[in-house]
């Protein structure tokens, strides 16, 4: 059931012009509106995406149905889209609202950190897991990540964020180039030494079964796909299909210009060392 949306508190950053409110549960939601400037798919590609990622075992925020009536609309100047050189309201009704990764009043988010902190991030690891899902479901943008504390922690958290453009955006196709769905500098994976790297996630991708796809594709509303149900469903057959292509996918991004996983090979060549001694 849709979540009713209560208050707005914010402009978001980003290509989507997403609001940051408030749901009647009290919790926050980043909230991406059907008339974003982006695609009225990335709303479903947002949902879909992301249960996938959670399914998987990744640090990914809760995704939720927000209702957004007319009347907070009408009454609140900010709720507006910028397009085209025009300014429009957002558009009332159903939206995608994605939970805000800490309570925005305490919590500390940042979208950078440099890479002299990359040491305080308590789950680096789980980029390489990202990495898979991100192959898998055909992102075609960078990866974007976010990493937040609270007071008392002493570590970031890393989570996962913005999956809009998984399945090519509004397309529903998927290109697979090598450097697409990657986070932008390599020393996220400096950890990754070969397959076992990316376990559990990637054995969770290639057991995952349709029934799981299909449960999770028949929550989104159809208003965010224009009913197409036709798309849909092929949507889904072909991300059920591609669970054998994840491997290969990962390997093409191994073998490009980018050579972004310098230790692949080193822990298994350690072992055979040590073997060898022995």
């Amino acid at each position: 059931m849709a979540i009713d949306a209560v208050q707005h508190i914010r402009r978001m950053r980003g290509g989507a012009q997403s609001h940051l409110m408030r749901g009647r549960d009290r919790e926050f939601y980043v909230v991406k509106f059907q008339n974003n400037p982006q695609h009225l798919r990335v709303l479903a590609n947002e949902m879909l995406a992301t249960r996938l990622a959670e399914y998987a075992g990744l640090p990914v925020p809760r995704t939720e149905i927000i209702y957004v009536n007319d009347w907070l609309v009408q009454n609140t100047p900010d709720l507006r889209i910028e397009f085209a050189g025009h300014s429009i309201s957002c558009k009332p009704g159903l939206q995608l609202g994605v939970r805000y990764v800490c309570d925005p009043l305490e919590g500390q988010v940042f979208d950078y950190l440099p890479e002299s902190m990359f040491t305080r991030i308590s789950n680096s690891k789980t980029f390489a897991g990202m990495l898979a899902i991100d192959k898998w479901l055909g992102n075609a943008n960078g990866r974007q990540a976010v990493f937040w504390k609270m007071p008392s922690d002493r570590k970031y958290t890393a989570a996962f964020v913005d999956q809009g453009y998984c399945f090519n955006a509004g397309e529903w196709t998927f290109p697979d180039l090598a450097l697409h769905g990657v986070y932008y500098r390599n020393y996220v994976y400096t950890h990754v030494t070969g397959w076992q790297s990316f376990e559990p996630w990637l054995g969770r991708i290639e057991k995952c079964r349709p029934e799981v796809i299909e449960e999770i594709a028949g929550n989104i509303p159809p208003e965010w796909y224009g009913a197409d149900w036709d798309a849909l469903k092929t949507l889904v057959q072909a991300i059920s299909a591609r669970r054998s292509k994840v491997r290969d996918l990962i390997a093409a991004f191994r073998d490009s210009s980018r050579k972004p996983f310098p230790a692949w090979g080193k822990e298994v060549s350690q072992s055979a060392a040590q073997a060898f001694v022995m």
